[in-house]
């Protein structure tokens, strides 16, 4: 299983690398870029609810739950979004492509361990903004991402509890363009962040029988508040622009701008639901995370203001039949979910909302317990009000959810 789960690896990122754009949306400019979601497919169909954990599939939005895991599971995922962006004068539509996780979790007796490499963030965006006869082009690239290593341990056989532990790097780049008709000389603006910190996550999770059929489930984590330090660096240049439209700098002048340290902020999750084992199960979801007091890097946006984000999120899933190996789509795992979040951004007095809803199936591969997994988001983000631009996206996620058995003691040799 080790050797499939390379080969998938090593197959699914050269095509992914291929098309990794990161995102389209203007409103990655802020801050650190668009937050991505950290979890796996499985999860993100179902509203992106994190509450619910079982034996054969990783969790990571809470440590709590590897401790739950039965045998060692590869998981990969990656995902395609297709981006319509409005004003209200003019719209575009745009594409991109991205490699969402890679992680493996081990279970080790009461505890589990998992470790792997996940975007945080992103940043990318390009817009034309004309100003009295001057054209600025604005365009931003790069993001943040963690590589992380978690563990977990089973308190009691209804009680878990877990630590998460992250490494973020990234890089962020931000250009500002602006030229004029009938003049041959413009100017460029470039800001660069080299960002790095570390910071971490504690989680628990709860479920007990209720009745003799129906279990509850409950799940808390919370990520404290986290310095990161960003080295920037800003360069500015005359550039002269050819009748090709080709630019070329002259006169590069890199401006001294200091290095800063920028807090990143906590994060608070709760969750419930309730459910049959092996055949459906319903929950909800909230979060709530302390953007107000976040800053961008290097530079102020008088117009932009950061206040305190929330999540809210429904979803569940459902199962006709676990162990009907008779008919395959008996086996199916069906799963939906719906979602707002208030970002947290708030642009000319406008807040900046996400709505999305999402279903997806399980597909069960071999007899192993793995799995591939399918899903589907429609959503919208931003608004048309005060110049500012609303985006309606459509997204697509597949996931190899692979599961193996190590240390296995063999009857012959």
């Amino acid at each position: 299983m080790l050797k499939q789960f390379i080969i998938a690896v090593v197959l699914f990122t050269s095509a992914l690398a291929v098309a990794q754009e990161g995102t389209t949306s203007p409103y990655s400019f802020f801050g650190v870029g668009s937050t991505k979601f950290k979890g796996t497919v499985e999860n993100r169909t179902m509203g992106g609810m994190s509450v619910y954990a079982d034996s054969i599939h990783l969790n990571l939005q809470n440590p709590a739950s590897i401790s739950g895991l039965r045998r060692v599971n590869y998981s990969i995922a990656g995902s395609h979004k297709f981006n319509s962006l409005k004003t209200s004068e003019d719209s575009q539509n745009a594409t991109t492509t991205n490699l969402d996780y890679l992680a493996i979790g081990i279970p080790m007796g009461k505890f589990g361990a998992s470790f792997g490499l996940v975007p945080i963030t992103t940043s990318g965006y390009d817009i034309e903004n004309e100003n009295n006869g001057v054209n600025t082009n604005f365009t931003g690239s790069g993001g943040l991402n963690k590589v992380f290593l978690a563990l977990g341990y089973q308190v009691t056989p209804d009680l878990s509890i877990g630590l998460d532990t992250n490494y973020n790097f990234g890089n962020i780049e931000n250009i500002a363009t602006s030229t004029q008709e009938g003049i041959e000389l413009g100017s460029q603006e470039i800001n660069r962040s080299t960002i790095f910190g570390f910071s971490f996550s504690l989680g628990a999770m709860y479920k007990t029988m209720v009745t003799e059929e129906l279990q509850f489930m409950s799940s808390a984590t919370y990520t404290p508040e986290t310095n990161f330090t960003s080295e920037n660096v800003r360069v500015i240049a005359s550039i002269l622009q050819l009748p090709s439209g080709a630019i070329t700098p002259r006169d590069i002048r890199e401006i001294p701008v200091s290095d800063s340290d920028f807090t990143f902020p906590s994060q608070t999750t709760v969750g419930a639901g309730i459910g049959k084992p092996k055949k459906w199960f319903v929950g909800a979801e909230f979060t709530s995370q302390k953007t107000s007091n976040f800053t961008n890097r290097s530079f102020e946006l008088p117009n932009v203001t950061f206040e305190n984000a929330a999540k809210y999120r429904i979803g569940g899933f459902y199962i006709p039949n676990y162990n009907g190996y008779g008919d395959y789509f008996k086996r199916v795992v069906y799963r939906a979910g719906i979602r707002f979040e208030e970002s947290g951004i708030n642009v000319n007095n406008e807040a900046i909302n996400e709505f999305g809803i999402s279903f997806g199936v399980g597909l069960p591969l071999g007899r192993a317990f793995s799995n591939m997994n399918l899903g589907f988001e429609f959503g919208k983000r931003g608004t048309q009000n005060s110049g500012l631009v609303e985006e309606t996206f459509f997204n697509t996620f597949i996931s190899l959810s692979l599961n193996d058995k190590w240390f296995e003691k063999r009857l012959f040799d």
